[in-house]
């Protein structure tokens, strides 16, 4: 996610420099703080909203029209909801799932929004992964063939590899049978070890480190979460668009669905290609109107730019080959929740607090910024049970 080696410099030529950082000034941590949960709350806060600063980025480009909001006519005030026979409230959540900005949308309209620890509305904050979107865009444009595609034939450098006959359906389901250890405060897993090759900025080094991996099981058979999935996947729509993710993104969410402002991306080197699993850049609102284009099936200009049927089959639990369901679709995480799985809510969820709830039933989209100490799911409060009782109220 970040690292404290203060790379300053970006891309140059086509890629221009997005709006200036509010928050540059501030003192920021170092990767292995991090990953070890050793950032005290306000280092954490000043971190998680300059990642910019931290790696060469490119520059997702906003267009001149914006997607407004309106206010929604009965807004959110406070909602109240039990767990484990224990009552909780909306400033409960806030302050115990150490929550930094929020906002909530009825029917696309603002019902809530509120900034903390210092964030304002021109605050970037951290995310995850929305490269599977961007391969859905890319099936739909026909540059990749499909879900049964072959890794290899958009990632050469994979070849002979453990990904040798995998397809991007199972990397998608992060069924790969790839062997992978996600284990982010463990210095000896996988995922640090492709923290390292980041942190090295040479290129090619994600995909030298994931063709290395073992065969743990056959394609299909078994769900892993690994972040270096989410890398491969960039690569397979790199290898297929033909350009920067950073270019497509704009191209074909960021401009035509009107985001408010630019973005940034991290890249694996100095003038490299993004990195698939993280490094995003944006805010809270641009948060948002993706989880409305979403919602709204991904439609823009009254057409949608995703494959028939995807946010459906994307959002809901998928099905591996032994015929084991997954709370898991196309690297989105379904409801597991009483409330989330009655109303087909699905989300994009991040560590240490970064959240994107959808609930396609109720009309709703919750996005939230954290600052939480530790990468561990340590979290007092279970984020989908708050955002369920959100959807109920708003109801």
């Amino acid at each position: 996610m970040l690292i404290g080696l203060l790379l300053l410099g970006s891309a140059g030529g086509a890629f221009a420099q997005a709006a200036p950082n509010p928050h540059a000034d501030e003192k920021i941590g170092t990767v292995e703080q991090i990953y070890d949960g050793a950032l005290l709350p306000d280092d954490a806060v000043a971190t998680f909203r300059n990642i910019d600063r931290l790696f060469p980025t490119h520059t997702i480009k906003a267009g001149g029209k914006v997607h407004k909001f309106e206010r929604a006519d009965e807004p959110l005030t406070n909602v109240k909801f039990d767990v484990e026979g224990k009552s909780y409230d909306l400033y409960d959540f806030m302050a115990l799932d150490s929550i930094t900005a929020m906002l909530v949308l009825k029917d696309g309209k603002i019902a809530y929004e509120t900034y903390q620890r210092g964030n304002t509305e021109q605050t970037r904050w951290m995310s995850m992964s929305i490269t599977s979107t961007l391969a859905a865009i890319a099936i739909k444009d026909g540059l990749i063939s499909g879900l049964d595609a072959q890794v290899v034939d958009y990632v050469p450098a994979l070849k002979g590899s453990a990904y040798e006959g995998v397809t991007v359906k199972d990397v998608l389901m992060m069924s790969s049978g790839v062997k992978w250890n996600e284990t982010y405060t463990d210095p000896q897993s996988d995922r640090r070890a492709l923290l390292k090759a980041q942190i090295a900025q040479e290129p090619g080094s994600a995909m030298k480190l994931m063709a290395s991996l073992p065969r743990a099981a056959e394609r299909g058979t078994v769900n892993t979460y690994s972040t270096g999935e989410t890398q491969v996947l960039g690569e397979i729509v790199r290898g297929a668009v033909k350009k920067p993710l950073a270019d497509y993104l704009s191209e074909k969410i960021w401009q035509p669905y009107g985001m408010e402002s630019d973005a940034t991306w991290w890249l694996d080197s100095p003038d490299g290609v993004e990195i698939g699993g993280s490094g995003i850049s944006a805010t809270l609102r641009d948060y948002a109107r993706f989880g409305q284009f979403f919602l709204e099936n991904g439609t823009i200009g009254g057409s949608s730019i995703l494959p028939d049927g995807w946010v459906k089959e994307a959002s809901q639990p998928t099905t591996l080959k032994n015929g084991e369901k997954l709370d898991y679709g196309y690297m989105w995480w379904t409801g597991w929740t009483p409330g989330s799985m009655k109303d087909g809510a699905y989300g994009a969820i991040g560590i240490q607090g970064q959240n994107i709830y959808i609930n396609p039933a109720k009309n709703v989209v919750v996005v939230t910024f954290g600052a939480q100490p530790k990468p561990t799911d340590k979290e007092p409060i279970d984020p989908y049970l708050f955002f369920d009782a959100v959807a109920d109220e708003l109801q």
